[in-house]
């Protein structure tokens, strides 16, 4: 009976840890970080690689961390998020906190290992992601932007852990990332409406499910499509991306914009969980696509 009890209860840390530092989000994280590392560099160094991996884990598990005590109040009025581990009372404050300055240190330190800039745009990341886009969220919609910038960082952050130096080709990595946060929030803004109202959470740029809100996610979905395909003009630098590679990521392209399109047009939640499930795979599509076509060229 005790061995059950302890499985259990080792079970249950475990998802309580799972979900401070949201392992998911933080594994997509990841796997933006080492899409920019292997654009970026000319041979793979798997130290520098695991390093970055459980650097940007760490940044982004501690982000999170952060995140959750800040908003544990207003965790607990939302459906989606009342059972997380603080509002249920599973986990004390002090126990997140020392999980948050622990991933803090042990993130900024893997990857000040790599080089001192690419811990600096982690260190960047984490400081807006808490200290300006956590707090903004239930004063304005702005939020979004300035919760795009930290979310944009990872893609680029690989490319400068490969090369110390940030230029044109981390900068077009970043603006990708940066521009497609905007559909990705708002689709996720909208079908959680009523959730996120409760905890008085202001993600839609007009504030409310309207016509002009899926007009802006209609334009920075375009903008997201077109900054995507730049690279096939030869003017980022060592950013390349080829005639054949560039047509496949502006054919994804095309499937975000008709969905963006298809929330114009209804105007429900499905259509945004559509939209939001489309731009999830845009991303990652896209960043596979890059690299193999880097290096099949």
């Amino acid at each position: 009976m005790s061995t059950v009890k302890t499985i259990t209860s080792s079970t249950s840390i475990f998802i309580d840890f799972k979900e401070i530092t949201k392992m998911g989000l933080s594994l997509s994280v990841v796997f933006s970080a080492i899409a920019g590392y292997l654009l970026g560099t000319e041979t793979v160094d798997f130290k520098v690689l695991t390093l970055l991996a459980f650097g940007g884990y760490f940044m982004v598990g501690a982000s999170n961390a952060y995140n959750q005590i800040i908003e544990r109040d207003l965790d607990a009025l939302m459906d989606r998020t009342k059972n997380r581990p603080i509002p249920s009372g599973r986990m004390s404050v002090n126990t997140a906190f020392i999980i948050a300055v622990l991933f803090t240190i042990l993130g900024v330190a893997s990857l000040y290992v790599i080089n001192p800039k690419t811990a600096m745009y982690g260190a960047i990341s984490i400081f807006l992601y808490t200290s300006a886009y956590t707090p903004l969220k239930t004063k304005t919609p702005l939020a979004v932007f300035v919760g795009a910038i930290p979310g944009a960082i990872p893609f680029m952050l690989g490319w400068v852990a490969a090369r110390n130096d940030f230029g044109i080709e981390p900068g077009t990595l970043f603006a990708i990332q940066f521009f497609w946060q905007f559909p990705h929030f708002w689709a996720i803004g909208w079908f959680l409406f009523d959730d996120y109202k409760k905890g008085g959470f202001f993600m839609l740029p007009t504030g409310k499910r309207d016509k002009a809100t899926a007009v802006q996610t209609i334009m920075y979905t375009i903008w997201t499509v077109l900054v995507s395909v730049i690279p096939v003009l030869g003017i980022t630098g060592d950013l390349k991306l080829s005639i054949v590679g560039a047509l496949i990521v502006f054919a994804l392209g095309l499937v975000m914009i008709y969905y963006a399109f298809m929330l114009f047009k209804k105007m429900t939640s499905k259509a945004a969980k559509q939209l939001m499930l489309a731009s999830v795979s845009y991303i990652t599509l896209l960043q596979i696509i890059y690299v193999v076509d880097k290096f099949l060229r």
